[in-house]
């Protein structure tokens, strides 16, 4: 994948990666987990590197009207998780990574069939792979929709599930 970030138009490259919203999980996460995705729904143009998902869409595919398929990762854009989050409980086959939060889209996570886990402290790392410079201040979920993701949660080590 990280090839493909190289051979990219810089300037496509440029315009879908520079939001206040381009920060992604870090690596350690994923060891935990021990998945494959088959589909990042929230990536950067090219993918993230790290992460272990066969196919991933970018803000220029559009994740919110490409269908999604088996096992998805979803680290939805904070700015506006609302429709990230009622996708993700619909297609119930999946891990998302949230941040805490009083808006309704985490009622309606909370109310679904999910299972959580409270994420260890992370910092997050940019598009240009470079870790950001603070640890998050929020406390983040990881969330689990279905068997395969609900069982790697429940395995990761990573924390309590509830």
């Amino acid at each position: 994948m990280l090839d493909s970030r190289l051979d990219m138009d810089f300037q496509d490259y440029k315009i879908a990666n520079t939001t206040s919203d381009d920060y992604y999980t870090p690596p350690f996460i994923f060891e935990a987990l021990g998945l494959t995705f088959d589909l990042d729904v929230c990536a950067p143009v090219g993918g993230v590197p790290w992460l272990p998902a066969k196919r991933s869409l970018s803000m220029i595919d559009d994740g919110l009207t490409t269908d999604w398929q088996g096992l998805i990762w979803m680290n939805p854009p904070y700015s506006n998780p609302l429709p990230w989050v009622r996708k993700f409980i619909k297609h119930n086959n999946g891990v998302a990574f949230v941040p805490t939060s009083s808006g309704k889209w985490m009622l309606e996570l909370w109310q679904s069939n999910c299972l959580w886990l409270a994420a260890p402290p992370v910092r997050f790392y940019t598009a240009d792979l470079v870790p950001a410079k603070g640890m998050m201040p929020l406390r983040c979920w990881l969330i689990a929709a279905g068997d395969v993701g609900i069982q790697a949660l429940k395995q990761s080590k990573l924390g309590k599930v509830r």
